[in-house]
């Protein structure tokens, strides 16, 4: 471990960005006695509105309008928010002098007595995470559950928590700066283009999630899927011991096999069988994130029945594949969460019915072609919003009719008109959601809120079946 990153008394830490992990990092670094230089966006007279009491502490020094060098080569150290570009001039500047430029991840890994469980991947991570971490509680386990959702991890250990486990879902962003952070159990769900735009290519986009196992040791575990391509291709770079989960019946290959909605785990005396009847994790990608999650769990020592309990009682977090409502045979569902073409498919996948898709927002360079096979099979119609939406136009030219929607409500009231008995309206935009909301939790709240409106006017005559298509 590197001791010059652990944070001691009088060590001078930098900090870009002030945002919520930047706070809890700033308190964390006080706590242990060190200096701060703090750099942030704002201007100095939002900044000091906004944080008023954190910036007059005596041992903090601060900048605003924008990072520098020159305020920030006093540090010994730079803990930089993951939304900070690697190619930033500041960032470059700062490694040319030889100043390490870490994440919360880096700087928390030295106070790790406990075991840790980190998540990623490009769909699936949080639900998985969250699933892990209900388990966990379930069987009386102290847990914490958070990294790239919820709390801080530095926020935690500042306020002296004491969990037995931490599940931590990380972002490829907070790996490329995870310095000596080694989970005990480490996995990776799938890789599919995402993030583009900051990581440059797929191969370098897929090098930065592989950097979750680069610390572990031979007893640490990785765990992967094995029914995903380039996950498998780069399971040769793992030096821990590997487990794999998918549907292949291989047992030299795979520690758990799917079998529709069952989980059977491989190699022991006694096969153990995990039955998700019952549970909503019944379905494709339920099946596929509840194996491995059994595997993570399983390989911290719990029971069939404990694990069993933690997948009966789970429910998943909002806007992940969520149930709206159901009107005169018309399901909506609130897929938000879907920013990226891989969680778009997977969305449309687990469908028995055809969707009318609703897809749009900000890009991040990806390929939306590779969507239009799913669509073609999957969807009757496609209602685009939001930045993407010409792009996606060309790209799914030919697949299913489209049509152009102004607003979020433009969308929901074209796609009820569409939609017939046994069909879903299904938001799942493939995009980022910063173009018309604040999040993709508030865009999922107000495709919500539209839905509910106009199934209250219809249930009250005021809207008539039928209307013009759009199609473009």
């Amino acid at each position: 471990m590197h001791d010059e990153l652990k944070i001691k008394p009088g060590m001078r830490v930098g900090v870009i960005g002030l945002g919520v992990t930047g706070r809890a990092m700033v308190r964390y670094c006080l706590g242990l006695g060190a200096e701060l230089f703090v750099s942030d966006n704002r201007s100095a007279e939002q900044l000091v509105a906004d944080e008023a009491e954190l910036l007059e502490n005596s041992r903090l020094q601060w900048e605003a309008g924008g990072h520098t060098l020159e305020f920030l080569q006093q540090a010994d150290m730079v803990v930089a928010s993951p939304g900070i570009p690697q190619d930033h001039n500041v960032i470059l500047g700062l490694t040319r002098l030889g100043i390490p430029v870490v994440g919360e991840l880096a700087v928390a890994a030295p106070s790790l007595s406990m075991k840790v469980v980190a998540v990623t991947g490009t769909n699936g991570k949080t639900t998985v995470t969250a699933l892990i971490g209900e388990i966990l509680a379930q069987a009386g386990i102290n847990v914490f559950v958070g990294g790239n959702i919820g709390t801080p991890l530095v926020q935690y250990l500042h306020e002296g928590g004491n969990a037995e486990v931490m599940v931590l879902e990380l972002s490829s962003f907070q790996l490329l700066m995870a310095g000596t952070f080694a989970p005990q159990v480490a996995v990776l769900l799938n890789i599919t283009p995402d993030h583009i735009d900051r990581h440059g290519s797929l191969e370098e986009y897929a090098a930065a999630k592989m950097r979750v196992f680069a610390n572990q040791k031979a007893a640490d575990t990785a765990i992967i899927n094995g029914d995903d391509p380039l996950c498998v291709q780069l399971a040769d770079k793992i030096t821990s011991n590997c487990l794999k989960f998918g549907t292949s019946g291989d047992q030299k290959q795979y520690a758990a096999q799917i079998k529709g909605n069952e989980i059977w785990l491989l190699g022991a005396e006694n096969k153990e069988c995990y039955d998700l009847a019952g549970t909503v994790l019944a379905n494709k990608i339920g099946a596929q994130n509840a194996a491995a999650a059994i595997l993570a769990v399983k390989s911290l020592g719990l029971t069939h029945d404990q694990i069993m309990a933690g997948l009966r009682s789970f429910t998943p977090a909002p806007h992940r594949l969520q149930q709206v409502t159901e009107h005169r045979g018309v399901l909506y569902v609130d897929d938000s969460k879907a920013t990226n073409t891989g969680a778009a498919i997977a969305a449309l996948e687990q469908l028995s019915g055809k969707a009318v898709l609703i897809a749009g927002g900000r890009e991040k360079g990806e390929d939306y072609s590779m969507l239009k096979a799913a669509i073609r099979d999957k969807a009757k119609d496609v209602v685009l919003i939001g930045e993407a939406a010409e792009k996606m136009k060309t790209s799914f030219n030919g697949a299913v009719p489209l049509h152009m929607a102004t607003t979020m409500a433009d969308a929901v009231r074209k796609a009820t008109q569409l939609a017939k008995a046994g069909d879903t309206v299904l938001l799942s935009p493939a995009c980022a959601s910063f173009d018309m909301f604040n999040s993709y939790g508030h865009r999922g709240q107000v495709f919500s809120e539209e839905v509910l409106r106009l199934v209250a006017e219809q249930s009250a005559g005021k809207m008539h079946d039928g209307g013009e298509n759009d199609a473009n």
